[in-house]
Parts: structure tokens; sequence; C-alpha cells
């Protein structure tokens, strides 16, 4: 069975080679204490709990599942064990503000502890995970008495959190939400309807359960301007955060899913629960969105963390299992065949698994180091630094989100072809990867909702495409010491340059087609997106490859482990750059094929035969 190992020596050559973590954290006003020795303090401690404690439990949660008997919903043995651990030693409170119980440091130490958690045990992590959102909110949009309240529990992790926004009529489409909030004499609200499709919606983990719910007030406007914000806890809480009698809201089943068995995921009703409002009235969706970016960003590490995972699999089986003989003659005579991986498709497969995992953390931890600069904004108080970071920020979310998931799953699957048949059996766990990653592109908005985001709001709407032209800058600047270069570097920074130039080139014929012709931003979003992904990924790959080649030529003394590794770092990004990265050529194309062959065919001719 499978053995998760976290990826201690790649996290710690972006944090401290590629990135400059440690100048940055010294750069931000919490960053004081994240010095070089806590940080890799952080790392191993995250990294014993998530190997000992929650790989474990991966295989055996999968199969057991949750369980809902007489409305007490349970989750597989060893997980209320493994979170009671996970609580006490404080993982929760990592990145959060010390008034509230936490320990104050950056936010992209808490994504980094996430990324192993969710490579460990995804079921698991989302428990923890929803929780992060929850805290997020409040913190951004509640009162001081809120705060007071639910903060310090939710920051132990004594209580988690989730969030409410789906509903049997509609999913992404919230101004259907039906569910009403009506005010009580002591300023309260009653909620009644149903949220369905709600992760870590019920469980015997924590001792409260803290919902963020939409819902509309009496005569409240239509559409998402009438939706406003609530906080539900399971069990209602008093002035002082005990906790009391059990709420109007139960649970009305489990969904039966394809994978994260382990994750109660619940269709909740609410009958009359009482809540808080959280911000003002017919504004909950804008609330709404700081948890959801929020879980966005965590969405997109569940495309690292299944693609590190599935590779974890699949190496050590390409390097024992034997098969035939390489076509370029016996590289193992001595055994009755040689090993898969001397067979180039195998090799193929690894290396894009390899590609997809290692170029997918750079640009999350490169995203990370953005978020961290806006929530230090925000504690500085300077609302145009904020307001510059949070676009940047936003710019990469949906790109992180839509590409990564959508490769993620890729590499999930790849990891079941380089075991065959025994890849789609339960023994060896690789069906499970795949079966637990197809969840990432769907929820917290799919993949074309991304695309869309991006394509329609970000580049044309908001920015009229200088978010790309700003992102384009940063790439050329890094390209342009590079450019004379008759080397395999220069071949490889003159090629993103051309990348970069065809992704603006890309964007302005868009602009212009969609000005005689609205669909055009649908019909191309999602190709946009991910040429848009194929690309940002090109360039965390020339910068850890350019880093890796320095690093290199200056490696005497560091041992054969530190050169192959920057060896294994500048190959891997000459395969990215020579067998994934042309894949955008089919993007760009088809990002720019006219909408009629999307739009002409009329309803009834969809019909089956």
């Amino acid at each position: 069975m499978l053995q998760y190992k976290a990826p201690l020596r790649d996290m710690r050559f972006l944090i401290n080679e590629v990135l400059d973590y440690p100048t940055h954290y010294a750069s931000l006003s919490n960053g004081a204490e994240a010095t070089p020795e806590m940080v890799d303090a952080i790392l191993e401690g995250a990294a014993t709990l998530c190997e000992e404690v929650l790989a474990p439990l991966n295989a055996s949660g999968d199969k057991e599942g949750c369980h809902l008997n007489d409305g007490v919903v349970t989750t597989p043995k060893g997980f209320k064990e493994a979170y009671a651990q996970f609580v006490a030693g404080g993982w929760q409170g990592l990145s959060f503000p010390v008034e509230y119980g936490g320990q104050g440091m950056p936010m992209s130490l808490n994504l980094f502890k996430s990324e192993m958690m969710g490579a460990a045990n995804w079921s698991f992590n989302m428990y923890p995970g929803l929780s992060i959102g929850c805290i997020n909110t409040l913190l951004q949009y509640g009162t001081e008495a809120i705060k007071t309240v639910y903060l310090p529990r939710l920051v132990a992790g004594e209580w988690t959190g989730t969030m409410c926004l789906t509903e049997p009529q509609c999913g992404t489409d919230l101004a259907q939400v039906k569910t009403r909030a009506e005010p009580q004499a002591d300023g309260s609200y009653a909620l009644t309807g149903t949220k369905i499709f709600i992760s870590s919606g019920d469980h015997d983990l924590a001792e409260n359960i803290i919902h963020i719910v939409l819902a509309r007030l009496p005569g409240a406007p239509d559409g998402t301007r009438g939706i406003s914000l609530f906080v539900v806890p399971k069990f209602a809480v008093g002035t002082d955060g005990t906790v009391g009698a059990r709420n109007g809201v139960n649970t009305g089943s489990l969904e039966h899913k394809m994978g994260i068995a382990a994750n109660a995921t619940a269709v909740l009703n609410f009958d009359g629960a009482i809540g808080t409002l959280i911000g003002e009235p017919n504004k909950g969706l804008e609330a709404m969105f700081t948890f959801m970016n929020t879980a966005r960003i965590g969405t997109a590490i569940q495309g690292v963390a299944h693609a590190e995972l599935s590779f974890q699999g699949a190496l050590p089986y390409a390097q024992e299992r034997r098969s035939m003989r390489a076509l370029s003659g016996k590289k193992e005579p001595e055994q009755v065949a040689d090993a898969l991986i001397w067979h180039p498709d195998v090799r193929r497969m690894l290396l894009t698994q390899k590609a997809i995992a290692e170029g997918g953390r750079a640009m999350v931890y490169g995203a990370a180091q953005i978020a961290d600069k806006m929530f230090n904004a925000v504690q500085e108080g300077d609302q145009a630094k904020y307001k510059k970071y949070d676009d940047e920020l936003g710019f990469y979310t949906p790109i992180l989100k839509g590409f990564l998931t959508e490769m993620g799953l890729e590499a999930a699957n790849l990891g079941i072809q380089v075991f065959g048949g025994h890849g789609y059996i339960g023994e060896h766990g690789m069906e499970q990867i795949a079966r637990d990653a197809r969840i990432s592109t769907l929820y917290e908005g799919t993949t074309g909702i991304q695309a869309l985001d991006l394509l329609g709001r970000k580049v044309l709407l908001n920015t009229k495409g200088k978010c790309v032209r700003d992102f384009s800058g940063t790439i050329l600047r890094m390209a342009k010491p590079y450019a004379l270069q008759r080397t395999p570097m220069g071949q490889m920074m003159r090629t993103l340059a051309r990348r970069t130039a065809q992704w603006n080139v890309l964007t302005t014929l868009i602009m212009l087609r969609a000005s005689k012709d609205r669909e055009q931003v649908g019909s191309s979003s999602v190709d946009y997106l991910m040429y848009s992904g194929f690309v940002m990924m090109a360039y965390f790959w020339a910068l850890q490859a350019s880093k890796a080649t320095e690093l290199l030529a200056n490696s005497e003394g560091k041992g054969k482990e530190s050169k192959d590794f920057y060896t294994a770092k500048i190959q891997t990004a000459e395969f990215y750059f020579a067998r994934l990265l042309p894949r955008a050529d089919g993007h760009y194309s088809a990002a720019l094929a006219p909408t009629s062959a999307v739009m002409q065919m009329p309803q009834e001719l969809f019909q089956m035969a």
C-alpha cells in the first residue's frame, strides 16, 4: 500500500532558494518569528503528523466512510483521535492572530502545512480546511462580539466551520438561493431551508460546528443583490462562548460520493435555526467570496497534493515492476525483464506527474507570498497596498484553481496507467487518488466557472488585459538576461518570452472579437484558462531551472544529493518545455475558433438518435 513521504527537499528548495521566503518573511509585520529555523521546525513537525498519523488513515477511511445513525454522524475509525492530535499540536492556529489564540505566523506557513496534510489524507484535511475560510470571513466581516465568541474556539480547532451555499435548485447560480432568514425580537434570525453538498457538514471531531450560511431576508431584492450572510452554530452558543442546546440544523443525509468518502458531505436542513447576521444586509455574497477565494486556493493545493501522491505511488512501482525489454537493448540482463521505468512512455508519464506536482507547488507558493502581503496590508491598514495585492491574487486564483486541478486529475489518472490493471483495483491505492481528485475540478466553482472568472471578469471587464500585461512584465524581466545565451537556459527563456507575447496577442484578439460576439468569452474561456496555466507554470519552471543552474555551478562540497537534485530540476524543466508547454498551441487555436462551432447546432439536434 502507498506510503506518503512529505517532499521536504523540494519544499525547502522553493522556500529558501527559489522564492527567498526568509527575506519575504523579514519584510512582513507578522514575519519576525518565521525564521529559517522556525520554518524548518514547523515543516518537520507537520511532516511527522502527516506521515505517521494522517497517511495511515487514508485508505482505511476511504474504505469505511462516514456513518449517519439516528441523526448522529461519525467519522471513520482513527479520525477522532487524529483530529485530537491536530488540535493538541496547535496546528489550526498557526497563521491566525495571537489575540484569538493563534500563533500569528504568516498565512503561507499554513498553506505549506495544508499541502502536506492534503497529500497525506485529503478527506481529513477538509475538516480543518473548511474552518480556515470560516475564520477568515469572521475576521473580516464579523462584529467584535462575534469575533470574541467564535474565533478563539475556531482558531484552537475546538470548533470547526463550513460554508453553506448550494441548494437543491441551484449550484453556481446563487441568485436562486431560497433559504429564508426571519428577524427575531432579540436581533437574531431564524433560518429555514435546505443546503446540499456541505463538506465537513456534520461530524464527531469537534465540540461544535459553525456554519456560514447564505439566506434571504424578508423583502430582499431578487437575485444576488438580495443575499445576506449568517453565522449559524450547530449548538447554540452563549455570549461567553459556552455551548448550549442543539440548534435547528440537522443532517438529512450524507452524500454517496465517487471519492473523499471519509469526509462527511451532508445535506443540512435548517428549520428555524438561530443565526447572526454577518456584515451588511443583502451584501452577503461579497462577504462569502472571502470564504470562497480561500477555499479556491485550498482546492488548487488539492491538484498539487494528488499529483504528488500519485507520483509517489507510481515511481517505486515503475522501478520494481518488470515487463519486456527496453527498446534499446537489455538494461537489466540478470533479470527476467527490464523495469518499467526503462520504457520511454512510462518515463513520459512519470515526468508529467513530477512536472505537474513540482510546477504546481511553485505556482501555489508564489501566490502564497502575495497572500502574505495582502494580509499584511490589512494589518497595517494600507488600503492601496491591500487592493494591489488583492487584484494580483485575484488574477492568480482562477488559474491556480482551474488549471492545477485539471492537471492534478491528469496526474492521478497517469498513476493508474503506470500500474496498468493493478492501478484499477484498490490494493495499491492509486484508484482512490483518482476518485478523490475528481471533485477538485468541480467544487468551489467548476473549471468553466473559473475560466469565465479569469477571462470575463479579471482580464476583460476589470483590467482590459492589464493583469496579463503586468504578469508578462514579470516574466520578461526574468527572461531578459538570458536572451542572447546559446545555452539550454537561453533557449528556455526565449521560448517563454515568445509564449508571453502570444498570450497578450490571444488576449487582445479575444477582446476584439468579444466586442462583436457576446458568446466569444464563453466559448473561449476554458482554452484561455488552460493556455494561461501552461504559460504561468512555464514561468515557475524557468524560475526553478535558473536557480538550479546557478546552484549546480556552485555546488562544490554540497554532496551528490544536492547535485542530483539540481540536475533533476533542470531536466524536469526541459521536459516541461519540450513535452507539456506545446499543448498551449492547441488551446490557442481552439480559443480563437469561431463561436459558431459551439453555438450553431439547434437544440433539437442534440437529442439521441
